[in-house]
């Protein structure tokens, strides 16, 4: 079969493509698993076209895996069984935006920046940020969280409806523009997270807020990972409404000075912000600061500008690559456990131990608020020796969550690198999942390989 010349068919020739640097780059994401060149990269522009191709790949028993631009860590987009890289960029229109219902309707390719600009004159805005420009459908099928998760949730909290495109070509909706349901299973929840295994995005809604009268942001410095834990779990004990409140141990703020000519102290430090009314911002602010003190805190200041607070989140989100740019030809592995508030802590700080142990660099960071943290490992993927010690380091930290009550990854998915904790972690429950992908996808072209072998 010539697949190029069949793809035709139901898309115009442009948009069906077999150029190397085009399968490169849907060969990988910025994982550090290895790149697998797909058949060929297809670009459809809406759901009929998305229908066809389903249909036609799955009477051909033809693998398709969803494309957004490739800024995931585990792997999902990576084609292991060639076939079809299925590319949304096209698909990248905000179809409606309902101020009243607080609700935006989008295709997969929106990017989150270019929504929350258009968002923006509305006086709102999508508020699960995983710190990429991902786009939207990327992030529902990873279900990403980020540094807002704390107030805000994750994408499941945040996805109000999907259109998906099942294996056959069948259109089916998750949801619906209702606040809440109790009519029938939650398909939407399934979906969200399901990394393209159990049908293809390609409409989503989802729930926007306000935006704050008030944003201020501050950096709270402690003297060790403990009192910074305790800290911030008796922040949220009280119910201070904050918006975001991020680890970050004393090597990772060292390598932020090094990489952007911060000054800041080099010690375990909260990065925190807050949004809500002027008057009342004040005061919870206030009753931080003195928390803060109370526990340790040594440091206390604010960022209320609007570039200080783009400064200080930069440096969060930009963490990674500044690793990267200190070891040119090197790869990040990026674990995203996610453990009870109570064991945080030691999470922590027993990961800074095995990444040190390990003799490797690495970063420790972490959603604070819900438990969720990174541990970063630098790499060469060519080196048998690093590779062989970080995956040691992984399988640590990972060991941990699971013995504490907690999960493999909180917000990378699954994708290659989880999958052999997934037994392990869901026990009889993965019997369950596998035969929803069972009734879903029963041929198996929907991304193969992802999630479970």
């Amino acid at each position: 079969m010539n697949l190029t010349k069949e793809l035709k068919r139901f898309v115009s020739e442009d948009r069906v493509s077999k150029n190397e640097t085009v399968l490169s780059l849907h060969s990988k994401d910025e994982s550090f698993h290895t790149p697998r060149q797909p058949d060929v990269v297809v670009f459809p522009i809406d759901t009929e076209e998305v229908v066809n191709i389903l249909k036609f790949a799955n009477e051909n028993e033809i693998p398709v895996v969803p494309f957004g631009v490739g800024s995931g860590l585990e792997g999902q987009v990576i084609p292991i069984k060639g076939g079809i890289s299925l590319d949304f960029q096209l698909m990248n229109q905000i179809v409606e935006i309902s101020p009243v219902d607080l609700l935006v309707r989008v295709q997969p390719g929106v990017m989150r920046k270019h929504l929350n600009k258009e968002l923006g004159k509305y006086g709102l805005f999508f508020s699960v940020d995983p710190g990429a420009d991902a786009s939207i459908g990327g992030m529902a099928a990873t279900n990403a969280s980020g540094t807002t998760a704390v107030r805000y949730g994750s994408m499941k909290e945040n996805v109000r409806n999907l259109q998906v495109v099942l294996a056959e070509g069948k259109i089916i909706q998750t949801g619906g523009k209702a606040k809440k349901s109790s009519s029938g299973y939650h398909l939407t929840e399934l979906f969200v997270g399901s990394e393209g295994t159990l049908g293809i995005f390609t409409e989503i809604t989802l729930k926007v807020y306000g935006i704050s009268e008030m944003i201020t942001a501050a950096r709270a410095v402690f003297p060790s990972v403990k009192q910074a834990v305790q800290a911030a779990v008796s922040l949220l004990s009280l119910g201070v409404p904050i918006a975001r409140i991020e680890l970050l141990d004393a090597r990772s703020i060292k390598q932020i000075n090094m990489a952007t000519g911060s000054k800041y102290v080099e010690d375990v430090t909260l990065f925190l912000e807050f949004h809500g009314i002027k008057d009342s911002l004040a005061n919870e602010v206030y009753l931080t600061k003195e928390l803060f003190i109370d526990s340790g805190c040594y440091q206390f200041e604010f960022e209320s500008d609007s570039n200080g607070r783009a400064r200080l989140w930069d440096a969060r989100h930009n963490l990674f690559y500044a690793y990267l740019h200190s070891n040119p030809g090197k790869k990040m592995m990026n674990t995203d456990v996610c453990v009870p508030l109570s064991k945080l802590a030691e999470a922590v700080e027993q990961s800074r131990k095995f990444i040190d142990e390990s003799g490797l660099d690495g970063t420790v960071a972490g959603h604070i608020g819900d438990g969720n943290f990174h541990a970063g490992i630098v790499i060469d993927p060519k080196n048998p020796f690093d590779m062989a010690r970080a995956n040691r380091v992984n399988e640590q930290i990972v060991d941990f969550a699971l013995t504490h009550g907690g999960t493999c990854t909180g917000e990378h998915g699954v994708g290659l690198g989880k999958m052999k904790y997934q037994k392990r972690e869901h026990g009889d429950a993965l019997d369950i999942m596998k035969s929803f992908k069972r009734v879903l996808d029963p041929k198996g072209i929907l991304n193969p390989g992802k999630i479970f072998e």
